[in-house]
């Protein structure tokens, strides 16, 4: 937590602040605070939002090259805007943030997304927030995706992956295997560049030059729920 103040009161006292990014926080039931920095890019009501988690250690910073972090202006355009937090895997601090989204833009509809590491805990959440949330986007997914099943569930879940994604923590055919086995909606990206370890952000495992495309998809499906 103190890591992610620290880090937004960097980004609103630099010089190369994003006028849309702000600090924002929920409150548990217990009435602890949860950080977040939302980002908005248009003035028109969202219909949207975006809970976004960083893989690696989990820790969110506004200059964190994660594919998720460096690209949440991309996701906040249009009917959307987006919630960067820690990574974490205990329902009432999603649903902390999930609830000032609400109350700041009722009736806007909530996803969570993880990439790499943080998809343990979008796995992790899918039941417990089942109905709470309106999905979950699992993107380079950690292999125990492979016995990922949604079956039943109410909300609804994508897979994204990268074809060329070479890390050994996140085989694309794990999440292919989950979309074989049951069901899963299922987005196979391709192209861009590697650069790097195969495990870190700028390597095909992170979308490297095609996070526009990527982003582009993963918000197409969303809204294709309705």
């Amino acid at each position: 937590m103190k890591r992610l103040l620290c880090g937004l009161l960097l980004l609103l006292f630099s010089s190369t602040a994003w006028a849309a990014d702000e600090s924002a926080s929920g409150k548990t039931a217990d009435g602890s605070s949860v950080a977040y920095l939302l980002t908005t890019t248009s003035g028109q009501t969202p219909r949207y939002a975006v809970i976004l988690m960083p893989g690696g250690k989990g820790i969110m910073y506004p200059q964190n090259g994660n594919f998720l972090i460096r690209s949440r202006a991309v996701f906040a355009e249009g009917p959307f805007v987006s919630a960067s937090t820690d990574a974490t895997n205990k329902p009432e601090r999603i649903m902390a943030i999930a609830n000032d989204l609400q109350r700041r833009y009722p009736g806007v509809k909530v996803y969570v997304i993880g990439t790499s590491r943080s998809t343990e805990a979008t796995m992790a959440l899918a039941r417990p927030l089942d109905g709470k949330v309106a999905g979950f986007v699992h993107s380079s997914s950690m292999n125990p995706i492979s016995s990922f099943d949604p079956r039943g569930l109410k909300s609804r879940n994508l897979i994204v992956l990268h074809k060329r994604d070479a890390c050994s923590a996140t085989k694309p055919s794990n999440g292919v295997a989950s979309n074989r086995s049951y069901g899963t909606e299922l987005i196979e990206m391709d192209g861009g560049k590697s650069t790097g370890d195969d495990c870190e952000a700028y390597a095909y495992h992170g979308y490297n030059g095609i996070e526009r495309q990527t982003i582009e998809k993963i918000k197409a499906w969303i809204m294709a729920g309705g």
